[in-house]
């Protein structure tokens, strides 16, 4: 069994009738909607971290060097 910890959020009035009529309409609770909707935030923040260290030793390419490099092929 897990073990769960209180909080209070503050929604949105929009926000909070969306996620209630979600919940009803897929018999689950706000919480289980909320806790899945933050499991996938983390998760992708975590792809998003790993896709940072795979490409680190990536050569970079300054904002003025693109833009040089656009001008010259013709792209502004």
């Amino acid at each position: 069994m897990t073990t769960s910890k209180r909080s209070t959020i503050y929604f949105d009035e929009q926000l909070h009738a969306a996620l209630r009529l979600k919940a009803a309409h897929t018999h689950r609770s706000v919480s289980d909607l909320v806790n899945d909707a933050v499991r996938a935030a983390l998760a992708e923040d975590q792809e998003d971290l790993a896709a940072f260290t795979d490409r680190v030793a990536e050569p970079t390419l300054s904002y003025e060097a693109l833009l040089d490099d656009l001008k010259v092929h013709g792209k502004l």
